[in-house]
């Protein structure tokens, strides 16, 4: 129980850093570089993949037994996956809401987090006894 406590308060922490950064890098590349927010938030994501595999791999599941090659094929399979579902819901409420793609952004990285943890923890970074 203590393990899985450690791994939820890093993933939150993590987490939140890599929803910041993906958040930041999209609305940045909106504003400064006047890219539509659907594929800014392609360029948000990959930025943030970065931030968010490498705090995981060290902190929040370090316990884990995976090779880094294994650990970061299988994490990026789970974060593609959040980030279709990240994309498709983005899209779709650009086109069918009036919200600002900022809010709109920001309600959808925190929606498909809790999704993220649980196929890290118990797939990509899945801890196998020897």
């Amino acid at each position: 129980m203590q393990n899985l406590r450690s791994q939820l308060t890093w993933f939150l922490l993590i987490g939140t850093a890599a929803a910041a950064t993906h958040w930041l890098v999209a609305v940045m590349v909106v504003e400064l570089a006047d890219i539509r927010a659907y594929l800014a938030n392609i360029i948000g994501w990959m930025v943030a993949f970065f931030v968010s595999f490498s705090g995981h791999y060290t902190l929040t599941f370090r316990r884990q037994s995976k090779t880094l090659w294994t650990a970061i094929w299988r994490f990026w399979c789970v974060s593609a996956a959040g980030f279709l579902i990240n994309e498709l819901a983005f899209v779709t409420l650009l086109t069918h809401t009036r919200l600002p793609y900022d809010r709109l952004l920001a309600f959808i990285l925190i929606s498909v987090a809790a999704l993220t943890f649980v196929f890290s923890r118990y797939w990509a970074f899945r801890h196998t006894a020897r």
